[in-house]
């Protein structure tokens, strides 16, 4: 039955009173009749907020305690809904999934942990405060997630929690913890952790739950270790470790590893992870049929944000003489030292291009899908997307050498 219409009928039972028929009294004492094991899975179809304006007498009470509430979130974003969850934490201890935020603005926060940041702890200290221990309480809680919620220091009661599947903490830059704290969530799911500066520790931590994890991105930059020590996940499906200091060799990925992968992210300080500097051209087509074999390996599988480039220090790389060409032509061309994936239909190849996106051609790593192909017409589709964009560096399949690009400069310039 609809959370509505559910609520319509005990807010009609509550408005009737004395002006009950003969069926309403028989429907009020059949109701009566019933235990607190039946009310607790009525209950279990309501939202949170209706089950606290449901518990009318001390049996409802008693059902509302054993109601396993539906995974409907809750969020924290003020006081008034703060002593909301104050209460529901022993009226509804089986509450799943909650959601804590920041507090009402100016001269609010949650009580300070242990070994708190002492200057925040010191431009926070007149603030008036709210314990945040008592969510320890939701022993069935699934969900949690903290979204620049006001927290300054180590609290071990957010880390544990027996049945939790998912905990997401963005924007928390105070709250210290290490990852080898999450032993304390068995069952976790899905890890998602993004600009938390406070976050420490071995991805190898994660190896207490290499049997559950489906989902994990850690943008947090004290996070280090291998990449590959969750190559034998099972069940990892996305792998999103962008803003850690990582390392690792993507060419170390064998046939067998990662082998539910379905989205991969990685560091500039892992060997051929996206932002990779080449220190020759002519080491990027390696780097790229290895990506190749990877994905082939794992149809699904997408490397979110790849690409790499020509370093600097490379003896291959040069620019514009300033010489020849003044500071706004220099600013408008460059060598396309930058390369990416490129995907028309389901045939993959690489190219290299500008960083403002001027491209070479593209070097196809899969043979044209033939006409028969159900596949033909989106190829041939995207394929004219993807050609037309070349112009200036119509022909060339690499950079092209320093006195190749500065005879196009020229030509474009009108000398």
């Amino acid at each position: 039955m609809h959370h509505s219409k559910k609520k319509q009928k005990l807010e009609d039972g509550q408005q009737n009173g004395g002006g009950m028929t003969t069926d309403d009294d028989d429907n009020s004492s059949s109701f009566d009749r019933l235990g607190t094991d039946a009310l607790a899975n009525i209950f279990g179809f309501l939202l949170p907020e209706d089950i606290m304006l449901a518990r009318l007498n001390k049996k409802m009470r008693e059902a509302a305690k054993k109601t396993i509430v539906p995974l409907t979130d809750f969020v924290v974003d003020s006081v008034r809904k703060y002593n909301a969850l104050v209460a529901m934490s022993t009226a509804l201890p089986n509450l799943q999934q909650i959601s804590v935020r920041g507090l009402d603005a100016g001269g609010h926060k949650y009580s300070d942990g242990d070994d708190p940041d002492e200057g925040r702890a010191a431009r926070t200290a007149n603030f008036i405060t709210y314990d945040i221990n008592f969510i320890s309480r939701f022993r069935r809680l699934r969900s949690l997630e903290l979204y620049f919620t006001p927290l300054n220091g180590r609290y071990a009661a957010l880390f544990d929690f027996p049945l939790l599947h998912k905990l997401s903490i963005e924007y928390v830059h105070c709250l210290k913890w290490d990852l080898e704290i999450l032993a304390g969530l068995p069952l976790l799911k899905e890890l998602f952790c993004t600009s938390n500066e406070s976050l420490t520790g071995n991805i190898d931590s994660l190896r207490v739950l290499k049997d559950t994890l489906e989902k994990v991105t850690l943008d947090c930059p004290h996070i280090e270790g291998n990449f590959m020590d969750l190559a034998d996940f099972p069940r990892l499906k996305e792998l999103n470790l962008r803003e850690t200091y990582v390392t690792g060799d993507i060419r170390d990925i064998g046939e067998r590893d990662f082998p539910t992968l379905e989205l991969l992210t990685l560091p500039s300080s892992v060997y051929g992870g996206p932002g990779h500097e080449f220190q020759r051209i002519s080491d990027a087509p390696g780097i790229i049929r290895t990506l190749y074999s990877i994905k082939r390996q794992r149809p699904n599988l997408v490397f979110k944000y790849w690409y790499g480039k020509l370093s600097k220090d490379s003896p291959d790389w040069y620019g514009l003489d300033d010489e020849l060409f003044n500071e706004e032509f220099r600013e408008f061309l460059a060598p396309p030292f930058h390369i990416h994936l490129v995907e028309a239909g389901s045939r993959v190849g690489y190219r290299w291009q500008t960083n403002d996106d001027m491209p070479c051609e593209v070097n196809w790593l899969d043979p044209e899908p033939g006409r028969e192909s159900s596949e033909y017409e989106k190829y041939i589709r995207e394929l004219r997307v993807i050609e037309e964009r070349v112009y200036l560096y119509q022909g060339f399949h690499e950079p092209p050498s320093e006195e190749e690009f500065n005879r196009l400069a020229s030509e474009i310039n009108g000398d």
